[in-house]
């Protein structure tokens, strides 16, 4: 009897050893789950892990939690600082001559069949979704499901949003973040096979254009008056003709953007031209007729900036509440964390909204991520990435081969130490739009640690030089003086290096041609049928 019982237990044992390694076997090789949380004009001022004037007034708890967990970026930037073609270099890690996504007006439609991080992740066994905003004209591809805006070019509304829900359109009730938040929740809840890792891209419209804070919100700092940006009267000497020459400052505010009531005599279509005023030169609104403009033009920044960051405040709540799921799932050990946006932007610095701009404020990106066991708590990174270097990083971390057509490279390594010696130390930005919106220059530049380089070239030919540091605000243009002339032919030695390392050898009258074209409704718009276009 005791044999038996002893034979019966050290059977058991060693059927409960075999168990648990085959257990632990499977946990070893478990591909990590990703959740790449991206929003909309997040500038990394408005972040208070990164610093800046609001970090104490406004600051982003949840945000910073990831970055504490994990690791914060310093130095990323955007190739191209506008929505749709950082986002188009971001799925697929190529700048914008490469995947035919150049701008947003008269942009056309991203061509879908060229290759992106997700379709080569749902090739490897990871579910995949994406929810929030798209903003790319074609339907997405390489997602098992999907939910994304669709009103408004798909830049979508804030509140009572229509969304595409994997090919069927629905009018959603309530708060454009919320929401966007708890369709990506039911989504992962909802899979079938839990066994398989995912990849969920989660994509808020905040803190875009036209800010419209969740109603709990909106009179967070109604009897305070938030601080000024040191540039905030930035009077553009030696940018004239470039800086002093956009539709980018306080003047621009419409209607809308001042959450101005229009009168109930009005139809739907004259309500919208009501709206829209202010939207053009010209077209100043007063908030005050009693006040001055010096006056009116802080009473406008303050409504701005107060909106802007309390939606923000909505998307960092949102955050913790994904973040609180995935530790009540027991999701959160394998799970890596990104928070990025797809841009920078102007919250009052040089007088401006928006981005476009080579400007630090417009092109630096916030990224932080966190990957429990590989990326140690607080740690910080100074190298120079860019948004292309996103996909191949991603796929690294999944485990994933980086096929050959990506440009950007991974920086995973990178994130074991501050600086890596062997990583680039410089990056070539590219924007094309013009005149629309916003009168913007096209332009592109070199940035490296200590300076950078950029030129204009539609309807002017300036070039523009910053020593960034001596100069961080970027407000004294060397590129004029006799002292930099060296720094200059060596600069722009390199920046037209980097532009044909990076395949994009087009003319300046091809580049503006670019700008001018029309792009429609192309079903394919890559480089090389541009080019062909072109000529």
């Amino acid at each position: 009897m005791n044999f038996l019982l002893k034979y019966t237990i050290g059977l058991f044992v060693m059927i409960s050893g075999l168990n648990l390694h085959e257990a632990n076997r499977k946990n070893l090789t478990k591909k990590p789950n990703i959740i790449f949380i991206l929003s909309d004009d997040h500038t990394t001022n408005a972040i208070s892990a990164y610093g800046g004037l609001y970090k104490d007034i406004a600051p982003t708890p949840n945000i910073d939690k990831i970055a504490q967990d994990g690791a914060i970026l310093k130095n990323t930037f955007a190739t191209n600082s506008i929505c749709g073609p950082s986002r188009a270099s971001i799925l697929t890690g190529t700048y914008n001559h490469i995947n035919g996504y150049y701008k947003n007006y008269k942009g056309g439609v991203f061509d879908n069949t060229q290759w992106t991080f997700p379709q080569e992740l749902q090739k490897h066994g990871y579910n995949t979704a994406l929810v929030g905003k798209w903003h790319l004209a074609s339907e997405p591809v390489g997602f098992d499901y999907y939910k994304y805006h669709i009103s408004r070019g798909q830049q979508g509304f804030y509140w009572d949003p229509l969304y595409n829900d994997n090919g069927i359109e629905k009018k959603e009730t309530g708060y454009a973040t919320n929401l966007t938040t708890n369709f990506a929740l039911d989504w992962l809840k909802s899979r079938s096979n839990n066994e398989d890792p995912f990849c969920l891209l989660l994509q808020y419209k905040a803190p875009h254009r036209e800010w419209s804070p969740d109603k709990k919100y909106e009179k967070l700092w109604e009897d305070k008056e938030l601080p000024y940006p040191s540039t905030f009267d930035d009077d553009y000497k030696t940018r004239e003709k470039t800086a002093g020459n956009t539709e980018m400052t306080m003047d621009y505010f419409c209607r809308e953007d001042m959450k101005m009531i229009p009168p109930d005599s009005l139809n739907k279509n004259q309500k919208r031209q009501w709206l829209a005023y202010g939207f053009k030169r010209n077209e100043i609104v007063e908030i005050d007729e009693n006040d001055s403009p010096e006056e009116n033009k802080k009473l406008r920044f303050q409504k701005y900036i107060k909106d802007y960051l309390a939606t923000i405040r909505s998307v960092d709540d949102n955050i913790g509440k994904v973040m609180d799921y995935l530790k009540q799932s027991d999701l959160e050990e394998n799970t890596i964390v990104i928070y990025a946006s797809d841009q920078g932007f102007f919250i009052g610095e040089h007088g401006w909204f928006d981005k476009r701009f080579m400007y630090e404020e417009s092109i630096r990106m916030p990224f932080v991520i966190k990957y429990p066991g590989k990326i140690k708590p607080k740690t910080i990174n100074e190298d120079i990435i860019t948004n292309i270097d996103f996909a191949p990083t991603i796929l690294e971390m999944a485990g994933v081969d980086i096929p050959e057509s990506i440009q950007g490279k991974s920086f995973f390594n990178n994130l074991s130490k501050n600086k890596n010696k062997n990583w680039r130390q410089s990056m070539y930005y590219h924007y094309y739009e013009y005149p629309f919106y916003h009168h913007v220059q096209p332009h592109y530049g070199i940035r490296n640690e200590r300076y950078k380089l950029i030129h204009f070239y539609y309807d002017i030919d300036v070039w523009e030089l910053y020593d960034l540091k001596e100069d961080p605000d970027e407000l004294n243009n060397l590129f004029y003086s006799d002292r930099h002339k060296d720094l200059t032919i060596r600069l722009k030695q390199e920046l037209y290096e980097l532009k044909k390392q990076y395949g994009n050898n087009l003319s300046l009258n091809e580049m503006r041609k670019i700008s001018d074209m029309d792009f429609g409704g192309l079903e394919s718009n890559k480089g090389k049928m541009i080019k062909e276009n072109l000529n």
